[in-house]
């Protein structure tokens, strides 16, 4: 008699999770850009966050800042701030990019500073990478220093976050002296 290999219905039904179309938004990404790498992700509550998306047919001039997700297909000619930014293949940046964790897969020139980057096959990154963890895929190309540091994050403020200093209380009046 051969063995059963199959578990009974209702143990398989209590064992695990149903999971049947559960489509999340940050999964359901066009299937020209690949897949995203796997891994746990650093981002607390990261399924309920949207993802914010710079077109093909979109040139930015200026600063872009986002408290989350920011995935850019078109043109950005500015620094830009986030805690997760994707360059997509065909994405054009001129200037800074700043975020916990950055997935390069288009054109960079400027500096980038994150805790987590990638640069994958399809990227061009020409500028100086500050990083915690970096990984390049073969096929990328990357011509600038790349400087591990603990903190590259450390010292920086995102713009309009309200970070400034507190205001110091205006000093004390002076009187004259006595005449």
């Amino acid at each position: 008699m051969l063995p059963q290999f199959r578990k009974p219905e209702t143990e398989t039904l209590n064992s695990q999770p149903a999971m049947t179309n559960l489509a999340s938004p940050l999964n359901s990404q066009p299937s020209s850009l690949g897949p995203r790498p796997a891994g746990p992700s650093f981002r607390p509550g990261a399924a309920s966050s949207s993802v914010s998306v710079i077109g093909q047919d979109l040139v930015i001039q200026g600063n872009l800042v986002s408290k989350g997700e920011v995935q850019i297909e078109g043109e950005v000619q500015g620094d830009i701030y986030g805690t997760h930014i994707v360059i997509g293949e065909r994405a054009h940046v001129t200037g800074g990019v700043i975020a916990e964790e950055c997935v390069i897969r288009g054109r960079l020139l400027g500096t980038v500073r994150g805790r987590r980057v990638l640069l994958q096959s399809s990227s061009h990154v020409e500028g100086d990478i500050y990083h915690q963890t970096m990984a390049i895929e073969q096929g990328a190309f990357f011509e600038g220093k790349s400087r591990r540091t603990d903190d590259p994050l450390a010292g920086l403020s995102r713009p309009g976050r309200g970070d400034q200093a507190e205001a110091q209380p205006p000093p004390p009046p002076t009187t004259p002296p006595p005449l």
